[in-house]
């Protein structure tokens, strides 16, 4: 929306949003994507946040409205082992006035996720998570902010495909409804019911997936779709036919600020911003930064243990293929022996860094933002025609030109495998090439694999894929098996190798968004 200089606005609001905090209590290294090359800037901190949320209060007193899109609780060792509880009292102080629940707010189960939440003292809003016994929602639907005669409501949506995503067992006693013809009923009578002037969703079901929301016809009363999930930068909001979509990245490095300008009760114009979370521009606030440092004290001395070391970056974000994945598989694989060893295709673990011709510490607080969920490591066989068949499903999950089709967005990764593929082809004609170990792979020939387990699944699975045969589940954790690597390795010098490859999308491959502009910077 242009903004009309000649008209004097009788009133603005500032809605600010955070997204995928995932438990990164403090500053931290961040990625990004400059002059096409990968840079390194520190960024983030919930005392950092603050401040930012203090200023910008400030400068539009009674007018602002902070937002937070989930996965709070999760991601980081302080959140793992105190199972979410170390962010109550923090969020609780950061005031915000609404929140969601995210599709990794389920990992230490249901109840937990309802009593970490509670505790936040602040609105928490989800319109498709029920109670499987009762089909009572877990939360409002909604939630309504009235300024100065203009009426703000806010729908919140959790993705529909949690109990798929994530380990099953982690949505145990929860049921979830989809994005459909009821949820558009729900949308326009709210709209009406209210008499909302300007209506948003709060959705955590990724870029893509928003982006086509704003496109259908679910979203023609909807203004704005505040997104979240994917990790995404937004920059300048993606207009869809219907709803604008923004994204404010992930891990606190971020916060998106929206300002709607209103004369005569009209919305006449917008502007947006990422604000780079850089400690230097927003020092930390004191009060938070207390809680922070007091919530960590009972882990810190075993998180900060350092496990190794690094004679190069280590980090993700690339959709195909990263040395983070890279070392976490080559790790299983010297432990078990197994001809491949698969990684989930997480976006999670803050870059870590050398410094000064230094190689940098690996600590146990670092392996567990690698590696947020700690399971026990699976083996079993599996025929080259199963793989290729699992591989061409995963590829399609993560490029498929249907936004509705696509889970997650990046690709699973690997050690032992070689992989040509070329994203934009149709569904299961992406492969044209594979080896394992440096022999191309034989449809009728059984090859070892390594995953984790993921609790729920039948046992004949491995990392989503089924009739694995020779199962077993071995008594030591992908943790053990990293520390043991490192232990035995450092300093590690984990490099991008090519394992999977697609010429079209080349060797550094961020976030594409069919039909947009959209570049991750």
């Amino acid at each position: 929306m242009t903004r009309k200089t000649s008209q004097k606005d009788t009133l603005s609001i500032t809605v600010l949003q955070t997204a995928d905090i995932h438990g990164q209590l403090d500053t931290h290294p961040e990625l990004f994507w400059e002059n096409e090359k990968i840079v390194y800037k520190n960024r983030g901190g919930l005392a950092n946040i603050k401040t930012i949320f203090d200023q910008e209060r400030k400068k539009n007193p009674n007018r602002t409205i902070i937002v937070d899109g989930g996965d709070l609780i999760q991601g980081s060792g302080y959140t793992a082992l105190s199972e979410g509880s170390v962010m109550t009292e923090i969020v609780k102080k950061m005031k915000y006035d609404v929140i969601i629940p995210g599709n990794w707010e389920v990992v230490y189960g249901k109840q937990i996720m309802m009593d970490v939440m509670e505790g936040y003292d602040t609105q928490i809003i989800a319109q498709n998570m029920y109670h499987d016994t009762s089909k009572e929602p877990l939360f409002p639907t909604y939630w309504v902010k009235e300024i100065e005669g203009i009426r703000l409501g806010f729908i919140g949506i959790n993705d529909p495909d949690v109990p798929i995503r994530q380990n099953p067992m982690f949505s145990e006693g929860i049921i979830f409804s989809g994005l459909d013809e009821k949820l558009k009923i729900t949308v326009d009578d709210i709209k009406v019911k209210e008499k909302i002037d300007i209506l948003f969703l709060v959705t955590h079901i990724g870029i893509f997936k928003q982006v086509e929301l704003s496109n259908n016809p679910i979203t023609e009363n909807v203004d704005y779709i505040l997104g979240n999930d994917t990790h995404e930068r937004i920059r300048k909001p993606i207009q869809g036919t219907y709803a604008k979509v923004t994204e404010p990245g992930a891990f606190g490095s971020f916060v998106g600020k929206l300002t709607l300008h209103f004369v005569d009760g009209k919305l006449v114009a917008d502007d947006y911003e990422l604000i780079d979370v850089d400690p230097e521009v927003f020092p930390a606030n004191p009060e938070i930064q207390s809680l922070v440092n007091q919530a960590k004290k009972p882990y810190k001395e075993h998180l900060e243990t350092v496990i190794g070391y690094t004679n190069n970056p280590i980090y993700r974000y690339l959709t195909v293929e990263n040395p983070m994945d890279n070392m976490i598989t080559d790790a299983a694989r010297w432990k078990t022996g197994a001809d491949i060893a698969i990684s989930n295709g997480f976006r999670f673990g803050n870059p870590i860094v050398p410094e000064n011709g230094k190689p940098a510490p690996i600590t146990r607080a670092n392996l567990w933002n690698l590696l947020p969920v700690n399971e026990k490591v699976k083996t079993g066989k599996a025929t080259g025609k199963q793989i290729k068949d699992w591989l061409e499903k995963e590829m399609h999950n993560a490029f498929a030109q249907n936004p509705n089709e696509r889970f997650g967005g990046w690709l699973v990764r690997f050690s032992g495998m070689k992989v040509n593929f070329n994203s934009q082809n149709e569904r299961g004609n992406r492969i044209s090439k594979i080896s394992v170990n440096g022999v191309p792979m034989q449809d009728e020939q059984y090859y070892t694999i390594s995953a984790c387990v993921r609790p729920g699944d039948p046992i004949d699975n491995l990392c989503r894929m089924p009739n694995v045969k020779d199962v077993e589940v071995k008594d030591y954790t992908i943790h053990d098996v990293v520390e043991e690597y490192l232990t035995k390795n450092s300093p590690v010098s984990p490099t991008m190798e090519g394992r999977a490859y697609c010429e079209y999308l080349g060797t550094y491959s961020f976030s594409t968004v069919p039909k947009t502009n959209y570049k991750f910077q």
